[in-house]
């Protein structure tokens, strides 16, 4: 358990890091809304393949309480993941807060809307853009249906593009630890709880509703053929010895 722990704060370090320092660099050089999120699809995408086998490669509480609530991932094993994921991003932000010397800069990290955008839609927006990126994460990562080895790929493309569809209205969060960091290092928490409420619910919906999508994994023929020949033999040589 303390692989998993140690990975999920790095991994969750380096993803808020370079994600949101991207956003910081773009108030010097504009890097505009592709820059930044190919910045968050590509990191994303390289935690997955570093840590992926380690520990998952959640990184984010939501896809921790959906994968729990699936029963993917044991309920006691998540709080460990969430807090390792919480304290990864704390660090990452307060690491930005201290290289960029600038505390109304570090502002630009924070996830919000603006008053035109009302609570309402900024919780259907994160809830929508969580949904399809869980939605993602259970089709790619979890079906053994699936090939397993694009994973990263193509969670990281939905990343990419989720950030340039909701980026400029909601910050595209979809990740409370994302939202949560920042807020902390910059002690601004307005309408933080949009950021927490809507990605779980989107994340559980996701993964219940592909549930309905799966199948149970067939059983091998060679090992079923297998266990019928040892049964055979067990029975010739125990319960019907020859005499």
């Amino acid at each position: 358990m303390c692989k998993q722990m140690v990975a999920e704060l790095i991994g969750t370090y380096i993803l808020i890091f370079v994600g949101c320092g991207s956003a910081l660099v773009d108030q010097f050089q504009k890097l505009t809304i592709v820059g930044i999120a190919l910045v968050w699809g590509l990191v994303l995408m390289a935690m997955i393949y570093a840590v992926g086998h380690v520990s998952g490669a959640h990184f984010n509480p939501a896809v921790t309480i959906a994968f729990a609530a699936a029963r993917k991932l044991p309920w006691k094993q998540s709080p460990m993941y969430v807090l390792a994921q919480l304290l990864g991003a704390t660090l990452a932000c307060l690491t930005l807060k201290v290289l960029f010397h600038d505390e109304e800069n570090i502002h630009a990290i924070t996830t919000q809307y603006s008053d035109a955008t009302t609570d309402l839609e900024a919780i259907t927006w994160e809830f929508i853009m969580t949904f399809i990126l869980m939605f993602t994460i259970c089709g790619v990562a979890t079906d053994h249906r699936a090939c397993k080895d694009f994973a990263g790929v193509a969670i990281g493309v939905t990343l990419l593009f989720n950030v340039m569809i909701s980026g400029p209205i909601t910050g595209a969060s979809m990740n409370p630890a994302r939202s949560i960091g920042p807020a902390v290092v910059s002690g601004v928490y307005k309408n933080l709880w949009v950021y927490i409420v809507a990605p779980i619910i989107g994340a559980m919906t996701a993964a219940m509703v592909y549930s309905i999508l799966r199948v149970p994994k067939p059983e091998m023929p060679e090992t079923s053929e297998m266990a019928e020949e040892t049964k055979s033999i067990y029975n010739q040589l125990y319960l019907h010895p020859d005499p």
